[in-house]
Formats: C-alpha cells, structure tokens, sequence
C-alpha cells in the first residue's frame, strides 16, 4: 500500500529548476556538519526520520531527501518497482540540491558533508560521492543496491566505510568485493568494507523483510558515528 503527499516532509530545496522536499533534523546545540541520509526503496519513511534523528542527537544536521515525491510502501514487490522506476540521473539531482541546500543552511558547519544510505540509498551514496567530488567528506553505505550500473568513481574522495550482510542476496559479498576493487581502481580511495554475519537491511528495526539484528546494526551504528565525527568534525 503506497502513501502519498509524506506528513514527514518539514522543508524544501530547488533541485535542477523544480523543488524537492525532505525531512530536516536539527541538533540541540542549533548547529553542526551537515549529513545527507538516503532512504531505502521503502520511501521516505518513519525508520529514516528516526536515523535523521539519531544522528541529530549525536551533533549533526541531518537531512532526508524525499526521492520518491511523497509515496511510501510497506510492500516489498512495490517498492522494487518504485525503485526500478526512480531515475538515476533524477535522484543525483535531488541529492545534489541537497548537498546544496546543507552547504547553505545557516545551521551547517564546514564545507564539507556527509552521506548515509541504505539499500537503494546506499547505492545512491556511492553515486553521490562519485559526482559531487570533495563536497562529500565521508560516505557511508549500508548494503547498497542500485538498479543500474554505477558512474566512474573518478571524482570520488571522500573516505569510505560501508556495512555489508553476509547473507545478502541483493549485496552479495563476491559483489561487494568487486565493487571495493573498482572503486579502488577508479578513485585511489580504498574502501572500508565490512561484512556483518547477518542478511540485508539488517539495520531497519521495522523489519519488513524480517532480517533485522539488534547487535549488528548496533556495532554498525557505532562505527559509523565515530567514522563520521572523525572526517566532518
């Protein structure tokens, strides 16, 4: 079941000559480094307002772009099908308006920001940090599907830690190897690639495909928290 018109939308940005939306999350302190969190083909949803969250807690300003124009699904079949049907060239200038509208947030501090994806998301973090060079300052990708091949990661630099399933059968490991090898090979930027022993979306605890594990999306909360305070600030 699709719902449009997201009640979680809270702001809007210009995005290739329209306006996109998203979902903002401010830290207590009233400032911070900026964080661009993409969402899984599930949609915008309550699970990546709540990572907007977290990570607003932890001293950044976070912001959930709204890919899908304001439908969400529960159902898995729907939700390929949304993502299939999402263009690549699209979503890069959503998340590029994005990395914009942060960079111009009064609230935003350094020139630099980071990116958080998961599933589709997660392959669009990689899309993001290819194309938008060094105004991304680390990236991170959770399982990380794209439904079409990746860009040259010739413009990549930002420093790069992805969280991996080993019982992924949408992110396979052989795949995930592939993929560090050629990012590797294009940008010079060695991946930190870490497979967790569990299946994919392993860190969504609303648990649709019934595969979330409490204790690895905890370690790979943690390690991504201190990876990106490490290279924002």
């Amino acid at each position: 079941m699709t719902v449009p018109d997201n009640p979680l939308q809270n702001v809007s940005f210009p995005s290739g000559g329209r306006t996109a939306h998203g979902y903002l999350a401010l830290p207590e302190s009233g400032s911070g480094p900026g964080v661009i969190v993409i969402q899984e083909w599930w949609g915008l949803t309550a699970h990546i307002a709540d990572v907007a969250h977290r990570l607003a807690a932890e001293g950044f300003v976070a912001l959930a772009p709204d890919l899908y124009g304001g439908t969400t699904t529960h159902d898995a079949d729907e939700a390929g099908r949304l993502m299939q049907e999402l263009p690549v060239d699209q979503a890069a200038t959503d998340l590029a308006g994005a990395v914009d509208f942060l960079l111009g947030h009064e609230a935003v501090v350094g020139a630099q920001v980071g990116a958080v994806g998961f599933c589709m998301g997660g392959g669009f973090v990689l899309v993001l940090a290819a194309q938008q060079g060094d105004k991304i300052g680390a990236a991170v990708p959770f399982y990380g599907v794209l439904g079409e091949d990746y860009p040259s990661f010739a413009t990549l630099s930002a420093p790069l830690l992805g969280h991996f399933g080993e019982e992924d059968e949408m992110a396979p490991p052989e795949a995930v190897e592939e993929l560090a090898e050629r990012i590797e090979a294009e940008s010079g930027v060695i991946p930190d690639f870490r497979i967790y022993p569990s299946g994919h979306a392993f860190f969504n605890e609303e648990n649709h495909l019934g595969t979330y594990d409490p204790e690895q999306a905890l370690k790979a909360w943690s390690a991504t928290r201190d990876f990106l305070r490490a290279h924002l600030g």
